[in-house]
C-alpha cells in the first residue's frame, strides 16, 4: 500500500497495523511496492471499484468499525457476484481524519478480512491519505470460469423469467429504524452488513441472460435492466418477496425504491427454468420468481394484467439522494 498526505511514521505505522488483519498475498508483488503484481488468470477479468463514504454510507455513531469493513468490500463483491465472477484480489484506498482512532481502524480491518476470508479474496496493494471524513474505496477484480460469458444487463429477450434472490426493502427499512433512534433489528443488520450473493452469481452464469445487483431499489434497477436490452417487463407485484416487517413499515411501494439491498436480479430463458429453479434449491439459495420480460418499448414496466405501473424512483447520489447529515437526518 501507498501513501500520501500524513507524516512518514505515523503512515507507515497505519499501514502495518491494518495490513496486520489480512493474510499474505500469494500475488508476484504485494503491499508494499508502488503496484501489485498478479499472475496471469485463465478466465477473463471483471473489475469494479465503489465506495462507502461517512454520512453518506455509513454514521460511525451507528455502524461499528467492523461492519464499516464488512459494507465497503460487500458491495464491491455484490458487482462480481452480478457477472458471475469468483474474487480473486482487491486494492484498498483509505481516507482517514488525522486523528483517527487506531483502534477503530484495527476494527474496519476486522470486519474486511473476515469478508474477505469468507470470499477467499486477497488484499495486494491500495493507499492511506488524510481527509476530513472517513472513505474508503476499493477496487476487486474477479475471474470467470475459462469458457464462461459474463452476465450482462444486456442479454434479456422477450419471454424471459425474472427472478430476484432474498428480500427487498430491508435495508431501506434498516436506515429508517436507525433514523428514528432504533439501534437493533433484522433489518438494521441488512443495512450494516449486506450479504454479498457471490455464489448465487457463479451458480447462475450457467443459466441466465441478463442480471444486476439491485442496489438503487428494484424499480431503478429493472429499469436498467430493461433498457440495456431493449425489451419491457411485465412485474408480478403480489410475487415480491417482503418481510413483514417491510410490508407493514414500507408497502409495495416503498420496498421497490429501497436501494441496498444487494440482492441479485436475474433474467432466465423460459426453458432454462426448471434447471435453475432446481440448482438454487441444492444450493440453498433463495430466489422468486417476479415476472418476465415482454416486447415493447425499452424500460416500460407493467403489472401481470397489462396496467402500466409508475415506479418510484429508487437511490440517485445526485438528485436528493439519501445522505445522512452529522445531526443523523436524511436528507
Amino acid at each position: 500500500m501507498r501513501t500520501k498526505g500524513t507524516q512518514a511514521t505515523g503512515e507507515f505505522s497505519l499501514i502495518d497495523l491494518f495490513l496486520s488483519h489480512f493474510p499474505r498475498a500469494r500475488v508476484p508483488v504485494g503491499p508494499g511496492d508502488d503496484c501489485a503484481v498478479l499472475a496471469p488468470s485463465k478466465g477473463a477479468q471483471c473489475i469494479t471499484t465503489d465506495a462507502v463514504v461517512e454520512d453518506v454510507h455509513f454514521k460511525r455513531a451507528w455502524f461499528s468499525p467492523e461492519d464499516i469493513g464488512h459494507k465497503a468490500l460487500a458491495v464491491n463483491l455484490s458487482d462480481l457476484a452480478s457477472m458471475g465472477a469468483i474474487p480473486r484480489w482487491f486494492v484498498c484506498a483509505l481516507a482517514l481524519p488525522r486523528d483517527f482512532p487506531r483502534r477503530e481502524l484495527a476494527g474496519i480491518a476486522r470486519g474486511m478480512s473476515a469478508l474477505a476470508r469468507e470470499h477467499t479474496i486477497a488484499l495486494v496493494g491500495g493507499n492511506f491519505t488524510s481527509a476530513r471524513e472517513l472513505s474508503i474505496t476499493l477496487t476487486v477484480a474477479g475471474e470467470l470460469l475459462p469458457g464462461t460469458a459474463p452476465i450482462t444487463r444486456a442479454g434479456g429477450r422477450p419471454g424471459d423469467v425474472l427472478y430476484i434472490s432474498g428480500t427487498l426493502g430491508d435495508a431501506r427499512l434498516g436506515l429508517q429504524q436507525l433514523l428514528s433512534g432504533v439501534r437493533r433489528s433484522t433489518a438494521i443488520l441488512r443495512q450494516k452488513r449486506p450479504v454479498p450473493r457471490v455464489g448465487l452469481g457463479r451458480l447462475a452464469a450457467r443459466f441466465v441472460s441478463a442480471g444486476l445487483d439491485v442496489s438503487d431499489g428494484l424499480a431503478q434497477d429493472l429499469g436498467h435492466l430493461c433498457t440495456a436490452s431493449r425489451v419491457s417487463a411485465e412485474l408480478e407485484l403480489e410475487r415480491l418477496p417482503l418481510s413483514r416487517a417491510v410490508r407493514a413499515a414500507l408497502g409495495t411501494e416503498g420496498a421497490l425504491a429501497g436501494g441496498e439491498d444487494y440482492e441479485l436480479l436475474l433474467a432466465v430463458p423460459p426453458e432454462r427454468t426448471p434447471a435453475f429453479e432446481r440448482a438454487c434449491l441444492r444450493g440453498e439459495v433463495p430466489v422468486t420468481r417476479i415476472g418476465r420480460l415482454t416486447r415493447g418499448e425499452p424500460g416500460h414496466i407493467r403489472d401481470a394484467s397489462g396496467r402500466s405501473l409508475r415506479l418510484p424512483a429508487g437511490f440517485d447520489h445526485f438528485r436528493g439522494g439519501r445522505r445522512i447529515d452529522r445531526s443523523g437526518r436524511e436528507g
